[in-house]
């Protein structure tokens, strides 16, 4: 592998004043001068330091899931990013991008847990607790929360690539913070096949808990070559996986992250089509959720599929076990009836917290 040079080297003289930024708000953090509110549930955040990319939305899903069957009644809290409201809302798996936002409506239908918007994800937890009163016991996961830190949080799962121990701040290149900040996590969740970046954590010092993670992506089963768009933060890891799966793309058309869609997007992509002579439009689920009913004016002879990416974790049973023992003690006994069942798991030397090592 090779070092990953800045994204916007032009802007590399900007990255000292959004640093100066980061450490103005980590003294008013230190200092008390910003609020730090605590919801009535415990709260687990999945994060990452990048801008976009790294995976969070499906870990999220994923998540969700696994607690899901385990018993645990879980929501999960989002900024809603895009939408056109600030104030807490419920979303309807059934609404539209511009109410509640892409990943909050991929995150409802795909996970079938409650999902609750607010750009103040404390306002949303209050809103989610109030309107399950009459629920025994509740668990938030904080859908890419980890510099959201107006909200306490019980555990922090932050997602780190290779590529993030290689990149710039912004704007010069795509961290939110410094790599330093990653000492806050309480797991780290990394690619399953970057084991030289495990050894470097280690070398770091990190002992905290690491989880390996596989993305893959699920494709419709498509007949010859497809037009490929997307509007995501990282575009080339979704044409990649497209041909990595063997697809012929015909075309590659990248939109900005969370682009919304209009007419004359339409009119392009058509063209697209008709000039590579192919029926097939191939996009991500949150591009599709974001055309919203807008796939019905395409052309009737052309098809809009959407490829997922699901997160897996290895040895999941064993990482969600030390989730749950990690928040048991956190919950109170007389509101959960599952408290004496996630004390039960106890892994006392700790081991099966490292996903498998």
């Amino acid at each position: 592998m090779t070092a990953l040079g800045p994204a916007r080297p032009f802007l590399l003289p900007l990255a000292p004043v959004y640093r100066l930024g980061l450490a103005v708000r980590e003294m008013r953090l230190r200092a008390g001068l910003e609020r730090v509110r605590r919801l009535q549930w415990p709260v687990v955040s999945v994060g990452s330091l990048s801008a976009g990319g790294a995976g969070k939305t499906p870990l999220t899903i994923t998540l969700a899931r696994a607690l899901k069957r385990r018993g645990v009644d879980v929501d999960v809290l989002s900024r809603g990013y895009g939408r056109a409201g600030r104030a807490a809302a419920r979303v309807d798996r059934d609404g539209r991008a511009k109410e509640f936002g892409d990943e909050p409506l991929v995150i409802a239908r795909e996970a079938g847990v409650r999902v609750y918007v607010a750009a103040d994800r404390y306002e949303a937890g209050r809103l989610a607790e109030r309107s399950s009163a009459d629920l025994p016991f509740g668990l938030h996961l904080l859908d890419d929360g980890f510099q959201h830190r107006q909200l306490a949080r019980d555990v922090d799962i932050l997602l780190l690539s290779w590529r993030d121990r290689r990149d710039r701040l912004l704007p010069a290149g795509s961290l939110r913070e410094p790599l330093r900040a990653a000492r806050r996590a309480d797991v780290m969740a990394i690619p399953a096949d970057e084991a030289e970046l495990e050894a470097e954590l280690r070398d770091w010092g990190w002992g905290g808990a690491i989880w390996r993670v596989r993305r893959r992506m699920q494709i419709p089963n498509v007949d010859g070559p497809v037009i490929a768009f997307c509007g995501i933060a990282r575009p080339e890891q979704f044409f990649a996986g497209l041909e990595a799966a063997g697809l012929g793309l015909a075309a590659r058309i990248a939109f900005r992250d969370h682009h919304g869609y209009a007419a004359r997007d339409l009119e392009r992509l058509t063209a697209s089509a008709r000039a590579a002579q192919t029926a097939i439009l191939l996009t991500t689920e949150k591009d599709r959720v974001r055309l919203g009913k807008l796939v019905e004016e395409f052309p009737n002879d052309l098809a809009v599929k959407a490829a997922q990416l699901a997160v897996e974790i290895e040895n999941e049973e064993a990482a969600i076990d030390w989730l749950t023992n990690t928040l048991g003690p956190k919950m109170d006994p007389a509101r959960s009836h599952l408290h004496e069942n996630l004390l039960a798991v106890k892994h006392p030397n700790g081991n099966e917290a490292q996903g498998g090592e």
